[in-house]
């Protein structure tokens, strides 16, 4: 299948074959970007026309002509000049626009063919390599994500390296689209996104709430329980603060624009691990106060182009399970194996048991820190996953400028891969707060810091959820747990009654009481995925009795004591079956 970074020059080169494909068919048509993504690759294109299925199909049908020549792929670097004239030419607006913001007095392009395009690659040799793709989609997009600008059309596409790689995903996709999070988050009344608001903002509606709430209060206990210090920052901070941790200088493009207060720059955090050193920073710190754990349910934002923004899973503002630990250099590897084992057992508590774990590597330039660090680091985490016997994959110069990392994916129903959890050593932060602690010596010493999210974002985690669980999540995170149903009228008082002993037994329950047949009440019961439905009907009432439901399973169980149901919800809720 080849590695992540060359899928992604493949990719790259794909959307540029597809830029060549669209400019043949539609010779007026104008360019604007075109990378890859996660799953894929686009490109966004003014057209004097709306796009059909079938101007899709032959697209695609002209970049397997593109392909079958085999044009090698040239990188060029032109003269800026040269580069503003030929486009002032062909009236490429958007691209000369691209070129006001680079600086360079030469200009890095690529040709495939006549076809060229401004690009600093890298890319595939020729354009036969490209050897197994599809076209998905056509959307409307906003030049540069702004709304006020012009409307484009964003072509989505997605390539592999084998037949089988892209036969898989094409089938994951049909499989989907039928557990399309944001179809079910509207089915099921859990969250919505608002243009009044702005896009990839979320609406938690009650019911989504509760569901975040519950993975949030189960997240704080873990931390309690594995010698965490809760903690909490603003959502606001100083440009100072941002020049120190260096975000300004490496991170800036996903970084809102500053708002000023009292003449001074401030912004909302992209990031909680500067405020986290700096409460470190608040006192003094021995060897012995070491390793220190910080956990933050800390709720950060980042500036996604509108074309990448996608319900739950690509958002602008999300809460983070962040952790930073303060360790020193004799104690990384324990502390890293502790991280481990407790992101693994958090995964398989909400049901994931297959994962991929990489472990991402010191780039070949552009990193810092020292080489020493780095062995240590880079042999550290990979003593830890050779103690822990599980298979990995080694990312070659995938880690971060700042550090080694390991990365673990989660596999879900449908066999797609999912990056949540990371576990990341860091040399950068903790040298520009001079962080220290104090020795056995007496003596200043430079700690290690571990930045880990164990889930990740907890809003694009319960996409997957959604997803993985096609709606019917486990019964201690559904909002609804429980749904009573009556038969007749003459039930509504014993259901009440019902409902009240479930809730304060800290059952989520509700009493359907709406004047319609049971059948119908049962299969809307069904549809908005509640796992268990009580039924009381004359019987039931009368043996101060109820049958119970399992939507799941599709088991009914009549005349069952409502104190062995309760020990039975309970135990399945403290267990997370």
């Amino acid at each position: 299948m080849g590695n992540i970074k060359s899928l992604d020059t493949l990719r790259h080169s794909a959307a540029h074959i597809m830029a060549a494909a669209v400019q043949e068919l539609f010779p007026e048509s104008k360019l604007a970007i075109g990378p890859a993504i996660e799953n894929g690759f686009y490109y966004d294109f003014e057209i004097n026309k709306t796009l059909t299925p079938k101007d899709l199909t032959n697209i695609e049908l002209k970049m397997i002509e593109i392909v079958k020549k085999d044009y090698p792929f040239i990188h060029l670097s032109v003269p800026r000049t040269n580069v503003i004239k030929k486009l002032k030419t062909k009236m490429e607006k958007y691209k000369l626009e691209i070129i006001s913001t680079i600086e360079e007095n030469s200009l890095s392009m690529y040709q495939c063919g006549s076809f060229i395009d401004l690009c600093k690659g890298p890319h595939i040799n020729k354009t036969g390599d490209l050897k197994y793709f599809k076209l998905l989609s056509v959307a409307g997009a906003y030049w540069r994500g702004d709304e006020n600008r012009e409307q484009l059309q964003r072509i989505y596409g997605t390539a592999f390296f084998t037949e089988k790689d892209l036969t898989t995903y094409l089938n994951q996709m049909l499989q989907a689209k039928k557990r399309d999070h944001r179809m079910l988050g509207k089915l099921l009344d859990l969250f919505s996104i608002n243009s009044n608001i702005g896009g990839g903002l979320i609406l938690w509606h009650p019911k989504g709430t509760i569901i975040k709430k519950t993975i949030e209060h189960y997240l704080e206990q873990l931390h309690i329980s594995n010698s965490y210090e809760l903690i909490s920052t603003p959502h606001i901070a100083s440009d100072k603060l941002f020049n120190i941790s260096g975000h300004l200088q490496t991170y800036n493009e996903y970084m809102f624009a500053p708002m000023q207060i009292e003449n001074n720059p401030y912004r909302i955090k992209p990031m909680n691990c500067p405020m986290h050193l700096t409460i470190y920073k608040n006192k003094l710190h021995s060897y012995r106060d070491l390793p220190i754990r910080y956990a933050e349910l800390g709720t950060v934002y980042r500036f996604e182009k509108s074309g990448v923004l996608y319900g739950l899973l690509r958002v602008r503002g999300f809460t983070q399970d962040d952790g930073h630990i303060i360790v020193s250099p004799q104690d990384l590897e324990d502390e890293i194996l502790t991280t481990f084992n407790m992101t693994i057992n958090c995964l398989a508590t909400f049901g994931f048991k297959e994962y991929k774990v990489y472990l991402a590597t010191k780039p070949e330039k552009n990193y810092v820190g020292n080489l020493k660090d780095w062995l240590l680091a880079e042999q550290s985490i990979q003593n830890v996953l050779n103690r822990i016997h599980y298979p990995y994959e080694i990312d070659q110069g995938g880690g971060a400028f700042y550090g080694p990392k390991i990365d673990i994916k989660i596999k879900d129903a449908v066999g797609r891969l999912w990056q949540c959890s990371t576990i990341q050593v860091d040399f950068n932060l903790t040298e520009r707060f001079d962080i220290y602690y104090i020795d056995s010596s007496g003596r200043k010493k430079r700690p290690f810091m571990i930045h880990r999210a164990l889930i990740g974002s907890i809003e694009r985690f319960i996409g997957i959820l959604l997803e993985h669980y096609e709606g019917k999540l486990p019964l201690w995170l559904s909002p609804i747990q429980v749904t009573i149903l009556n038969i007749s009228k003459e039930q509504i008082n014993y259901c009440k009654e019902l409902l009240k002993k479930l809730q304060n037994h800290g059952i989520r329950a509700n009493f359907n009481y709406k004047n319609a047949n049971i059948g119908y009440k049962i299969r809307d019961s069904i549809n908005q995925k509640i796992p268990y439905i009580l039924i009381i009907g004359k019987q039931e009432q009368s043996k101060n009795m109820v049958s119970m439901r399992n939507t799941k399973t599709n088991k009914t169980f009549e005349l069952m004591n409502i104190d062995t149901i309760l020990s039975m919800l309970q135990d399945e809720i403290n267990y997370k079956h």
